[in-house]
């Protein structure tokens, strides 16, 4: 679907509007006509750009998509431009991966680090520092120490579950019993009615009360016991002592990387000299003397006199001196993950101590709880014991045999309805236990997933560098023959089977390179699932057919590609805008164009 997009006093731009037919758009001009001013206002209605016009105090972007209008104003104010309405991108992080790995105008900071020969892991993993990775591991593990507890008493009530079925279907069959019993004994029985009605109640309540002692004994005993486990298994935790583990870390760290680049700095220079002798292409560095028994040369690095054998004999100490390194690099890796295990082992042990220190408490608080309601309960029991035996005496064996009846009746009841509710309240938590299990599996999984976030984008980043860049390789006669990303994102290039300065490309061979980086973030960031928009601009270092090929390679990256073109290059298969009718700032005699049109 086409897209419409006004713009008024956006850079070079006073007002001007085109349509964006899906697939390439080229704005096609020569200087000063307001093609960077045009892809300004894309930025503009994207929310990443604020190129107000030199001299005006207000701007404006509207953008129709056909699913929704975007209508984005600037304003300045005492010289500092506001931006008002509701851009395209309506997150930081969204409008960050924009600004790196979609909008590739000339001032894109990955094509600028690569033009100046910067490291590019800043620029390149920029958006994570929006995604707060480490406080999401927080917030997910703390969800999934919640799930953890709840799960534990799912399981718990699912070992309870038989054990309370089988006493339900006990009390229901003793339950029927009593009552056909009192049934028989009423038949020959009447007499003190009210007598062996409190008779009963209180027997009932008495062994209610007894029931209840039990339960407290039981649960009390079961605490203390869980007590005494948490006690001792505090005592024996050893928490090692704090020590300045991450300083000493961080020194190993840097030890080791130093070691790892003297490594490949003396590698790049044992393969290069080892291929010059392997293929016997001395003569290409130096002039050979070709002796009786020998064959001299002068080297040609510090032009002294030597033979094939004594420059063997180099690389070989070489070679030694490279071994010797790795031995050193490996010695670090090792202190390193000592390092690591000791201070994890740290972090364990007083989180442990942490939980034991709370769950002791909790404990204990429990443990109070139970023995001053075990105490009322038994000053209950003995009350109750007083009265039942007054009343035992005020009724003869007949009677005293019904009211027994009754009691047990009624306590019978009482403990089947509290045994069928316990029942009932153990089933719906039992039953929550597989869904709180694959509920644990799945914060587990993404407590992993997030740990790895870094070096996952670090490692989709390097590998989308490696493709892209093969591919245009096969399209483009660069005279490089590679380059790659090294683990610290430094663009290491290769010319003529060794490693050559950026600033030898050409301007062209450096664009190239930019762009091809930007895409690799934004291969790796997903960024057209939010960024349906490739810009290009700058491109004025690129010949007429190289800039057609770039093209071609990038069309298919996003649904929109909008670039910037000169009459005199060759025609784009897809959409053309031309500036005829747009009023620009280069239009007014003798104006100061204020922002490049």
């Amino acid at each position: 679907m086409a897209w419409h997009l006004s713009i008024e006093n956006i850079a070079g731009i006073r007002r001007g509007e085109a349509d964006l037919e899906p697939g390439v758009n080229a704005v096609r001009a020569s200087n000063w006509q307001g093609k960077s001013s045009f892809l300004a206002g894309i930025e503009t209605a994207f929310g990443t750009a604020t190129p107000l016009t030199e001299g005006q105090q207000t701007g404006r972007v509207d953008l129709r998509t056909g699913e929704q209008d975007i209508a984005v104003e600037l304003t300045r104010s005492n010289g500092t431009i506001s931006r008002s309405g509701t851009p395209y991108l309506t997150t930081e992080y969204d409008r960050i991966c924009a600004s790196l790995f979609a909008f590739l105008d000339e001032d894109n900071e990955v094509r600028r680090a690569v033009r100046n020969g910067d490291n590019l892991a800043a620029v390149l993993t920029r958006p994570l520092d929006f995604e707060n990775i480490d406080e999401q591991i927080r917030d997910v593990r703390t969800e999934r120490e919640q799930v953890e507890r709840e799960l534990e008493r799912a399981r718990e009530a699912a070992d309870r579950l038989p054990q309370l079925q089988q006493r339900v279907t006990s009390l229901e069959s003793e339950l029927d019993s009593l009552r056909t019993e009192r049934t028989d004994l009423e038949m020959d029985t009447d007499g003190d009615a009210d007598a062996r009605a409190e008779l009963s109640e209180r027997r009932a309540e008495r062994d209610r009360v007894s029931d209840r002692i039990e339960r407290l004994e039981t649960t009390a005993e079961r605490i203390r016991e869980t007590l005494a486990e948490k006690r001792t298994e505090l005592d024996s935790l050893t928490v090692p002592s704090e020590t300045d583990i991450e300083s000493e870390l961080e020194a190993v760290h840097e030890k080791r990387r130093d070691v790892e680049r003297d490594l490949e700095l003396l590698q790049a220079v044992y393969e290069a000299n080892r291929r010059v002798l392997d293929e016997d292409r001395v003569q290409l560095l130096t002039d050979v003397s070709h002796d009786m028994l020998t064959d001299s040369v002068s080297c040609w690095l510090c032009g002294e006199e030597t033979t094939r054998d004594e420059m063997e004999s180099q690389l070989a100490a070489l070679d030694r001196q490279m071994g010797d390194l790795r031995t050193r690099a490996d010695t670090y890796r090792e202190q390193i993950a000592e390092l690591e295990e000791r201070r994890d082992e740290r972090r364990t042990a007083r989180r442990r101590e942490s939980d034991l220190t709370d769950r002791i408490a909790d404990l204990e608080s429990r443990l109070a709880e139970t023995e001053e309601s075990l105490e009322a309960a038994r000053e209950t029991r003995s009350e109750l014991e007083s009265r039942v035996d007054d009343l035992a005496a005020a009724v003869d064996t007949t009677r005293e045999q019904r009211t027994d009846l009754e009691s047990e009746i009624k306590y019978h009841e009482a403990e089947l309805a509290d045994v069928r509710e316990d029942l009932e309240t153990t089933e719906n938590r039992a039953d929550k236990r597989s869904m709180l299990e694959d509920e644990y599996e799945s914060l587990s999984d993404e407590i992993t997933s997030l740990r790895n976030r870094k070096d996952e984008i670090k490692r989709q980043v390097r590998e989308s560098f490696s493709t892209a860049l093969d591919d245009l390789l096969d399209r483009f006669d660069t005279g490089f023959e590679t380059a790659r990303l090294t683990s610290t994102f430094d663009l290491v290039v290769a010319r003529g089977g060794r490693e050559a300065q950026l600033d030898a490309l050409s301007e062209g061979e450096r664009e190239l390179l930019g762009i091809v980086a930007a895409l690799a973030g934004h291969e790796a960031f997903d960024v057209s699932d939010r960024v349906p928009v490739l810009l290009l601009d700058g491109l004025g270092g690129l010949a007429s057919d190289n800039l057609r090929i770039l093209v071609e390679y990038l069309r298919h990256r996003a649904p929109y590609l909008v670039l910037t073109a000169y009459p005199e290059h060759e025609w784009f298969d897809g959409h053309e805008l031309s500036p005829a009718d747009w009023d620009v700032v280069s239009h007014d005699a003798g104006a100061d164009a204020g922002a490049t049109p």
